[in-house]
């Protein structure tokens, strides 16, 4: 038994793989693990049976796999099914990457006895162990099409390509909308609106038939519905504590139409606490299978509260590691990542208290990997004479791929809606 580190062998990880698969029969085709990967004959035969069911279409189980192979060459009946009990679909992708950096390193020991027994050349070991970062995937470098397709631009009409509205149209305006595989960092000091803008974006989201997923480590799901609730119904949320009393029967007639608009978003909500970004990945990843014709935009309350992997690193290290996590979570499911975050107490020391990026809490490498950061800030929350009433800034410090600059809702904190500001003042 091969010894990863102190806690995990080998064995129990590649259990736990095949368990994972058993479970969610979607990891089978979805992840880059390979037969060659496993380290036992049986284990390799259980994941090349499994991939031959996958590739039929036919569901993956105890009973389809002892009926595609005699159960000695799976190690057994009763073998087969204890795997299940290894099933950790949060640290599937952890796990691949053990096995795989195993397969790579056993690879690479192999390469090296044989170069030194048939005396390869430098260059003929280099490109043997340049080959191990391959994973398989097939990669098209050549821009020759690309350069194609290109080449009509100039005398064809531009067709824009539309990201998932912000459900504002001064902010589509400068953004295009979400971008698939963006990460959209929205910091605020407390008291701003960053849930609530953070609920507005995920409700307009939903409505135009895309799928809204809701990562709230902070907030418990009750309350962030009832929040949803008291938005789309444009309901005091004071009267939400108890409306059986406090509502008038016009007001609750609000509640249920809210409640079917809701219903229509198919927003998904995962309330767990302290979860890392494997675990965020997992959550999103078999929500995302579940709805395949749905595009995914997954908003995250909020970035400070992300559990790190390593609790050794300082905080700035952990929000660094996170931020790029988040950027590549977004490339991997080709969908906006937008999550919320703090901003330090700076922003209370300077006579304008509009936020800038060094005021982003423990913010590591958060400007280097968001393709978007923006600002949230209310001048009537520090200024009792503000005209500014009701009204949301939302500041675009940094766009990669677009223009800078401040746009302004209409902001509603009773109800925590958000509106266009031309409009607002109307509703």
């Amino acid at each position: 038994m091969i010894i990863i580190d102190q806690n995990i062998s080998l064995e129990l990880v590649e259990k736990s793989l095949l368990g994972s698969m058993l479970h969610e029969n979607y990891l089978i085709t979805d992840s880059q693990v390979k037969a060659e990967h496993f380290t036992t004959q049986v284990h390799q035969t259980i994941f090349n049976t499994m991939q031959q069911l996958a590739n039929t279409g036919k569901s993956i189980d105890y009973i389809t796999l002892l009926s595609s192979r005699e159960p000695l060459e799976l190690g057994g009946a009763n073998y087969v099914a204890d795997l299940k009990n290894y099933a950790n679909t949060t640290k599937f992708d952890q796990y691949a990457d053990i096995a795989m950096a195993n397969w790579r390193e056993q690879t690479k020991q192999q390469i090296l006895a044989q170069a030194q027994a048939e005396n390869w050349s430098i260059q003929d070991i280099q490109t043997n162990l340049d080959n191990l970062s391959d994973t398989g995937a097939t990669v098209n470098t050549s821009i020759k099409a690309d350069l194609m397709l290109a080449a009509d631009r100039p005398y064809e009409p531009c067709s824009v390509k539309k990201g998932i509205t912000t459900g504002l149209d001064d902010l589509d305006k400068m953004t295009n909308g979400f971008q698939d595989g963006e990460l959209f960092i929205l910091a605020a000091r407390p008291s701003m609106g960053k849930t609530d803008t953070l609920d507005h974006f995920a409700i307009n989201a939903g409505l135009k038939g895309h799928l809204p997923i809701i990562i709230s480590l902070e907030m418990k799901r009750e309350t962030l519905i009832d929040r949803l609730i008291a938005a789309v119904g444009s309901i005091n949320r004071l009267n939400m504590r108890d409306p059986y009393t406090t509502m008038s029967d016009e007001q609750k007639a609000k509640w249920t139409q809210a409640i079917g608009i809701l219903n229509t978003t198919n927003i998904q909500i995962d309330d767990r606490p302290a979860m890392t970004v494997p675990q965020i990945r997992a959550s999103a990843r078999k929500l995302i299978k579940q709805n395949p014709d749905k595009k995914p935009i997954i908003f995250i309350d909020y970035l400070q509260i992300i559990r790190g992997n390593n609790p050794r690193d300082n905080q700035t290290q952990i929000i660094g590691q996170i931020s790029w996590d988040l950027k590549q979570m977004a490339r991997e499911f080709n969908c906006p990542v937008v999550c919320l975050s703090q901003l330090n107490r700076s922003v209370e020391q300077r006579q304008d208290k509009r936020p800038i990026m060094s005021d982003i809490r423990d913010s590591g490498n958060i400007e280097q990997d968001a393709d978007v950061i923006a600002f949230l800030y209310r001048d009537e929350y520090y200024s009792k004479e503000s005209e500014a009433k009701n009204q949301l800034e939302i500041i675009l410090a940094k766009h990669r791929n677009g223009p800078t600059g401040t746009v302004t809702a209409a902001y509603v904190k009773e109800t925590g809606r958000l509106l266009n500001i031309d409009w607002g003042a109307a509703r």
